[in-house]
């Protein structure tokens, strides 16, 4: 797993876990942090196509893979 995968799993931990209001389940509580650390990751993909340009899609594929460094 990349730095940058890490960073955003903990930022959807640090999303729910500095709510003091929350009032859930673990098995919720795991649920929407999952849910979040999903979202993040889209975020994520939209930005790195948005910063490649173009059309391409096997290009736009292979940035996302790469920023991602998945292979």
């Amino acid at each position: 797993m990349n730095e940058r995968i890490k960073e955003l799993k903990q930022q959807a931990r640090d999303f729910y876990l500095l709510q003091e209001d929350l009032d859930c389940s673990t098995k919720q509580l795991h649920e929407l942090v999952e849910s979040k650390f999903a979202e993040l990751i889209v975020k994520e993909c939209i930005q790195a196509v948005k910063n490649v340009g173009g059309y391409n899609e096997d290009y736009h594929m292979n940035a996302i893979k790469k920023y991602f460094g998945v292979e």
